[in-house]
């Protein structure tokens, strides 16, 4: 605990960066710090009906397309 007083600066930028800062008392887990970020409201669902548009053979396979990414090398063994 007295060491993280010492280096709280540094801490708080390397928490900042994405470092996960666990702060240790007698040897064991006593705190985490974590950078301090606004709330965001809550999302609502929906509200794009009308707007977003989608073919009606969306979902069918296009056995071309398929047949050209399994044979491009992205899948070595053919699996």
């Amino acid at each position: 605990m007295h060491e993280a007083k010492s280096q709280l600066s540094r801490l708080g930028k390397l928490a900042w960066k994405g470092e996960e800062i666990v702060i240790a008392r007698s040897g064991e887990p006593w705190l985490r710090l974590t950078p301090y970020r606004e709330s965001l409201e809550d999302r609502k669902l929906g509200g794009l009906e009308e707007e977003i548009w989608m073919s009606p053979d969306f979902d069918e396979e296009d056995e071309e397309l398929t047949e050209a990414i399994e044979n491009s090398g992205i899948f070595p063994d053919g699996t």
